[in-house]
């Protein structure tokens, strides 16, 4: 009985064998995937950071903004009252007109000689390398040494005045920098300066994305340059137009390094930035709360202009 049954389980052996080879087997059921402790470390270290460095100094800027503060005697809750006299602040409304002004000129002008220096160079031609770098050279120089730079240069002695003498315009001579009248436009300029060879690499990246066959189309749909441009280029650029308008404006609002270098805001805050307001108030009139109101503001115009931007480029495209 044994024997037989030996018998039978040994002819059934590898048949069973080969049936149960055949079978996929089915992978086991665990547990939903864990990350693991690094991938855990690289998103919470940034996060910590970020939030050490960022987050928590901003709620405790808005918190300051609500009292009144000038960093040696414990603060006062004010409430709205900063906010509310903001209203009140003929120095504030001479910053917010002034800065109006510097976003206009000087975030038209930056986006338009940027587009137009990548237009230019996005060709390839003999030493066009060299023309990028000279046009992208000041970014990396620092605003505080550009400003001082620029502020040789509009001395009364100084090469503008000389400009302008040896082409017959010497009746234009005058202090640039000391002119109420004339003081935050001669500021605009080496603003430009630098700014204009940073928009101009984001305009080339965007140049180079655009597939070449479009233009061959067009052309032989006999489109001029110009219609190119129009039809084409620009269409073809939005995106990019959304990044070099958000960074435009970040740094229009933060424009500081220049102002301060060159003038302070002055003369008779004829100059004055809402950035330069802020830092006055808080850091050499030592009024923490107001100039903390005043960065508060800086941010909800910057948010709000750029949010407002984006959601009707994103309605355009839809």
């Amino acid at each position: 009985m044994s024997v037989a049954s030996t018998s039978v389980q040994t002819s059934a052996g590898p048949a069973a064998r080969l049936r149960a080879a055949g079978r996929p087997r089915r992978p086991r059921r665990s547990g939903p995937g864990r990350p693991s402790p690094l991938v855990i470390a690289f998103v919470l270290v940034p996060l910590l950071v970020e939030s050490v460095s960022v987050f928590w100094p901003a709620i405790q800027g808005f918190y300051i903004s609500l009292t009144n503060w000038n960093g040696v005697n414990p603060p006062s809750f004010a409430g709205f009252g900063n906010y509310s006299r903001m209203f009140s602040d003929p120095v504030f409304r001479k910053a917010l007109e002034d800065t109006a002004i510097w976003l206009v000129l000087f975030g038209g002008l930056s986006a338009a000689g940027g587009l137009g220096c990548a237009l230019f160079l996005q060709r390839e031609r003999r030493g066009i390398a060299v023309y990028r770098a000279a046009l992208f050279l000041p970014v990396v120089f620092s605003l505080t040494a550009t400003a001082l730079m620029w502020q040789t240069l509009y001395q009364p002695n100084g090469m503008v005045n000389g400009l302008l003498s040896g082409v017959g315009l010497g009746n234009w001579r005058h202090a640039w920098l000391a002119d109420s009248s004339t003081a935050l436009y001669a500021q605009i300029v080496p603003a430009l300066w630098r700014e204009i060879g940073y928009v101009m690499v984001l305009y080339l990246a965007g140049l180079k994305g655009i597939d070449p066959a479009l233009y061959e189309a067009a052309k032989v749909d006999g489109a001029s340059a110009w219609q190119q441009f129009r039809n084409v280029t620009l269409p073809q650029l939005r995106s990019v137009n959304a990044v070099v308008l958000s960074v435009i404006i970040i740094d229009s609002l933060r424009s500081f390094d220049v102002v301060w270098a060159l003038t302070q805001g002055g003369p008779y805050n004829s100059s004055q930035l809402l950035s330069t307001y802020m830092y006055q108030t808080a850091f050499v009139n030592t009024d923490f709360g107001y100039g903390c109101a005043l960065a508060v503001a800086i941010f909800v115009l910057a948010f709000g202009v750029i949010v407002s931007y984006l959601i009707r480029a994103f309605k355009e495209s839809d």
